[in-house]
């Protein structure tokens, strides 16, 4: 399959990289970041998706995505399908999805979990929005990049499925990093913790994967000094994503916006931005001395 492939950063490189290697024809374009190994470089973003059956994209942000697909739909053949992996807000993916329709294209949001080493192992959870004959076309190309993915439903769905599931993850890691704070002031020791709360009614992801105190657990970050894996400024970025949807769909997240809150003092106030998400556990440690 011809592939054109759009942000080779950190997430979308290595993406790039594993479709080349199973054989497909990749052609990318990024303003900064250098060329995969198996990837043709184009010189912009246009001459990327020319004659193309699949572009790809992954971007920082939604304002983004929307001038990215704005200069790129025009360019693209008929009966090709955009598949943008960002995370983005939900009304800027099923913005995309009616632009794309209405040029005679199919757009798909499929937003990943499992960061930079699920992008690299090929292991990442694709959760999708978008019609199901654009789906069926892409799906083998999200296997490769990938080991589950899950159709969400319409456009937007993605987004949607995406920004609950970090919802969840955010507020369950402030609740892990809290408890372990308060086992310490309580004088139990962090293994005896774990031991009880990974196999009780305590336990979750948070826990059991990506333990937030060092030296406890499966490896994780907290063991590499908190070096991230998800990175906080992500994290809030996610979380004001969710707050985001909760306003325009006029649901209630308190857990949530409290979430959002704690990052954004951990990330703009404090210590937090270019640490991983789960470095959480050191500031309740060190502002609870």
């Amino acid at each position: 399959m011809k592939i054109g492939f759009i942000g080779l950063g950190n997430m979308g490189g290595p993406m790039a990289a594993n479709l080349a290697a199973a054989g497909h024809d990749v052609t990318g374009f990024d303003t900064a970041a250098p060329m995969p190994v198996g990837v043709t470089a184009a010189d912009s973003a246009e001459a990327a998706v020319t004659e193309v059956d699949v572009v790809v994209t992954m971007l920082p942000n939604g304002q983004i995505l929307r001038d990215v697909a704005a200069s790129i739909i025009p360019a693209m053949k008929q009966g090709a399908v955009l598949c943008d992996c960002s995370t983005v807000d939900v009304d800027s993916a099923k913005a995309v999805a009616d632009q794309a329709r209405l040029a005679g294209l199919a757009a798909l949001d499929a937003p990943v979990s499992g960061g930079i080493g699920g992008a690299q192992a090929g292991t990442l959870t694709f959760m999708v929005g978008g019609p199901d004959d654009a789906f069926a076309k892409v799906v083998p190309l999200l296997d490769i990049m990938g080991q589950k993915t899950v159709h969400c439903g319409d456009s937007g769905a993605g987004q949607s499925a995406k920004i609950c599931n970090n919802m969840i993850l955010g507020v369950t890691m402030i609740a892990t990093c809290e408890a372990f704070a308060l086992a310490d002031k309580l004088g139990l020791d962090r293994q005896k913790m774990f031991d009880v709360v990974s196999t009780s009614s305590g336990s979750s992801w948070s826990v059991n994967t990506y333990c937030p105190a060092p030296g406890v657990g499966p490896k994780s970050p907290a063991d590499n000094n908190y070096t991230p894996g998800f990175a906080a400024e992500l994290m809030l970025k996610d979380l004001n994503l969710s707050q985001q949807a909760a306003d325009s769909a006029n649901a209630d997240t308190p857990m949530g916006a409290l979430a959002r809150q704690l990052y954004h003092s951990f990330v703009e106030d404090e210590d937090g931005r270019g640490r991983d998400f789960s470095a959480m556990l050191p500031r309740f440690t060190q502002r609870n001395t």
